[in-house]
């Protein structure tokens, strides 16, 4: 879905560059132009940041949790 209609950023490619480092908006400003013309994206697109740092987050400690459950038994 467009997140930025005024540059034809979709909610995908905010995702990606989240997952990337570009985790405010001022650096998705930067890299993919998010909120540099009218502004209306603003609030969808800080939403998918929070949305994907959060996902992020989860996976990390479900990782975390499976790595220490993996163990072998001494």
């Amino acid at each position: 879905m467009y997140v930025c209609l005024c540059k034809g950023v979709t909610d995908t490619q905010v995702r990606q560059a989240v997952e990337e480092g570009h985790d405010t908006m001022r650096k998705l400003n930067k890299t993919l132009g998010v909120g540099s013309q009218c502004g209306r994206c603003a609030c969808f697109a800080k939403e998918l940041i929070r949305e994907t740092k959060a996902n992020s987050l989860v996976s990390e400690e479900y990782m975390a949790a499976a790595a220490r459950l993996a163990r072998p038994a001494a």
